[in-house]
Formats: structure tokens, C-alpha cells, sequence
């Protein structure tokens, strides 16, 4: 008689391989049952809302940064202060050198002036240059400048006439570009301290003004008739006449004086070298004033 053989009898093998399978599916329940896969969505809508975020402080940042940039308003540059000059970006080096240049009592008249007194670079001139406000006269002289430049160039440059310095009004002195009212003025008070102009380089001693800009007045205007000058004698004249001359002060008066009384009588003015600590550079013109008789 035949035995039975079920079909529902394994081996050692395929009941390990049953097994085996049974706790993998188990173990897929339960990672299902206490996962929470939804977190994974959460964490990308979470890091998108962080970036959002982040992209609204650094919005936020930028404007604070920008309201707190300082506000260029219109300014003189003559009259830039260290700080404001450092606020608009300029080196100490170029800062120093327009104070340099406002303690010699000049001021700057145009950017290019500008740009060559302080040596600021052409990318810093262009972003502040839009600022600068110059006085209403160094405007007109600029236009009258331009104006004259053209007009120059229709008539092809006319040859220009020379005037006499003596002789010149304030007024007239004013159609040189750089020269103002006030430059004008002083021009003419230096020529009546000095009794009229009597060499041309005379002009260069006028206060407050450049010798570019005294090189453009010589252009037009020169000595032409020379000034009569009393001259005082040496021998008879006053501690107060000789120290009236202007360009005599109070010390080499007194040295002049002392020398006089040491050799009674002074032969020749060129003894006057002989003086210790006389200014040998300006005797041509204390020659213009003194005499020995």
C-alpha cells in the first residue's frame, strides 16, 4: 500500500524561507503603522517657507543699509570738511591736501581744479561731481569762458590786445576767467599800496591770487605806462616814511636805521646788501622807492 504524501509538507528550507518572508512582512506593517511619512512634505514646505524668509530679512537688511548711507546734498567743495570728504569716499591723503590747499587761502573754482588739487580718482569724480555748487560769479565767469571760447573759435581766434595793467578798472579785470569781484578788487588795491604797477611780476604778489590765474591776466593785461614814484631819500627820511614802503616791515627798517647811524652817511643803496638778513631778492624793487643823496 502506497503512502500519503501531503502537499502541504516543507522541508527544513522552504519553512525558513516562509518564516523568513513572514517577518519582513511584519516588519513593513509596523514601519507603516509608526512612520509618519507625512513629515517629509513638511520638512520641504518647511525649508521653503525658512528660505522665503531669509529672502525677506535680507531685503529688509539692504534697504536699512541703504537708508543708512548718508544723503549727498549740494555742497561748495572749497568748503568740504574732513568728515564729509571721508563720507564721500575720499582717501586722508586727498582730504589733507584740499585743506592744505583752502589754508593757502584759494579755493576751488571747477571739478577739474578740484581733481587736480586733491587727486581723487575719475570713477569718485564722476559720482560726486553732480554735487558740487559753486558760486553764481565762478558759473558766469565759466559760461563767459565757454561763450568766449567760441566766439574765438568763429572768428579764428583773434589775436588778443593787450591793456595796461595801470590803468585797468576792477570791471575790466573781471572778463579773465578766474577772476572775480573780489579778485578784481584786490588787484587794484595792491596797484594803489604800490603807487601803480611797475614790473609785471608785481602781480604774483597780490594776495590770494594763483599764478595760473595771474599768468591769464598778464594775457591781457601788462604794464604799460610805468607809475612815477617819488623816492625817498635814505640819508633824510623818517623811521615812519621808510617803514611806509611795502616792502620794508618793521625789523629791516630798524636794521636800515641802524646801519645809517653806524656809516653817518649812505653812498649807494646797493650798501643796503651789505645789511645782515636784507632780502637780497626784493632789492630791485626797494630800489624803486629809495635813493641815496
Amino acid at each position: 500500500m502506497h503512502n500519503f504524501k501531503s502537499h502541504f509538507r516543507y522541508n527544513n528550507s522552504k519553512r525558513n524561507g516562509i518564516l523568513f518572508l513572514a517577518i519582513i512582512i511584519v516588519a513593513l506593517q509596523l514601519i507603516y503603522y509608526f512612520v509618519d511619512f507625512s513629515k517629509q512634505n513638511s520638512t520641504e514646505e518647511q525649508s521653503t517657507e525658512i528660505l522665503q524668509f531669509q529672502q525677506e530679512i535680507d531685503s529688509l537688511k539692504k534697504v536699512a543699509q541703504e537708508d543708512s548711507k548718508p544723503k549727498i546734498f549740494p555742497f561748495n567743495p572749497s568748503f568740504l570738511t574732513d568728515y564729509r570728504g571721508y563720507q564721500l569716499g575720499m582717501s586722508t591723503e586727498e582730504i589733507d591736501k584740499l585743506l592744505q590747499h583752502r589754508a593757502a587761502g584759494k579755493y576751488i573754482n571747477s571739478s577739474e581744479e578740484f581733481q587736480q588739487v586733491t587727486g581723487v580718482s575719475d570713477s569718485l569724480l564722476k559720482t560726486i561731481e553732480p554735487y558740487f555748487k559753486f558760486p553764481d560769479w565762478v558759473v558766469k565767469n565759466q559760461k563767459k569762458t565757454t561763450t568766449n571760447e567760441n566766439s574765438k573759435t568763429v572768428t579764428n581766434s583773434k589775436a588778443i590786445e593787450i591793456r595796461d595793467l595801470n590803468t585797468a578798472s576792477a570791471k575790466d579785470l573781471t572778463i579773465v576767467n578766474g577772476i572775480g569781484e573780489k579778485l578784481a578788487n584786490r588787484i587794484i588795491s595792491y596797484r594803489n599800496r604800490l603807487g601803480g604797477y611797475s614790473l609785471n611780476d608785481q602781480l604774483y604778489e597780490v594776495y590770494y591770487l594763483d599764478k595760473e590765474v595771474a599768468d591769464r591776466v598778464l594775457k591781457q593785461f601788462q604794464v604799460l605806462s610805468k607809475p612815477t614814484i617819488a623816492k625817498i631819500n635814505i640819508n633824510t627820511a623818517t623811521f615812519k616814511e621808510v617803514l611806509s614802503i611795502i616792502y620794508i616791515d618793521y625789523d629791516l627798517t630798524k636794521k636800515i636805521f641802524e646801519y645809517r647811524d653806524e656809516v653817518a652817511e649812505i653812498q649807494s643803496l646797493d650798501e643796503l646788501k651789505k645789511i645782515e638778513g636784507f632780502p637780497i631778492e626784493k632789492f630791485n624793487r626797494i630800489a624803486l622807492y629809495l635813493e641815496a643823496k
